[in-house]
């Protein structure tokens, strides 16, 4: 399904219209006046589960959606970067914080928002941070006092029942899942 969000060519700026191309399977914004085709994809979310001590690290949220709440940190990748380097600075941009990554942790399939989350397990590598102006507050939380009914979205509540459960049995595997 896509959104039809596109309104104009990126190329020659004319009107578009949703067609399947004669090469395709899906409605794309097409062109009628060059052709060109414009395909909407998938947003990218990369950020850390960064933990000290068996604690993880959570931001509480400076900006919509979800003002107030807490989530890991995270955002959108950027163009030119891999999702190490994208994980390293939300890391760093909202949590004021550096890390060790521990390997590709969770990818999560957010499909009513088309997004994708890579999220890494981190190491911190010192517990003074500084969070940036998406963030109220940073906090350092054990299974237990996480604030669970204060979690910002769906994808991090799954992430850290996932991890302490995984924490607790003393290895860790790749979680994938979906979010419908």
């Amino acid at each position: 399904m896509h959104s039809k969000l596109i309104q104009h060519c990126n190329q020659c700026g004319a009107p578009v219209t949703y067609q399947v191309p004669d090469t395709d399977t899906h409605a794309r914004a097409v062109c009628p006046v060059c052709g060109h085709i414009q395909y909407e994809n998938p947003r990218n979310i990369v950020g850390t589960v960064p933990v000290w001590e068996g604690r993880v690290l959570l931001c509480r949220r400076a900006i919509e959606p979800r003002h107030g709440l807490w989530t890991l940190p995270a955002g959108f990748m950027e163009l030119n970067e891999t999702t190490e380097q994208g994980a390293l600075r939300e890391t760093r941009e909202e949590a004021g914080i550096d890390v060790e990554l521990e390997g590709l942790y969770c990818v999560a399939n957010v499909k009513p928002v088309s997004q994708v989350y890579l999220l890494y397990r981190a190491r911190m590598l010192h517990t003074h941070w500084a969070p940036g102006p998406e963030t109220l507050e940073a906090q350092l939380f054990s299974r237990e006092e996480v604030p669970w009914d204060a979690l910002a979205f769906r994808t991090v509540r799954e992430t850290l029942q996932r991890f302490f459960a995984e924490q607790q049995a003393g290895r860790y595997s790749l979680q994938v899942f979906d979010i419908d």
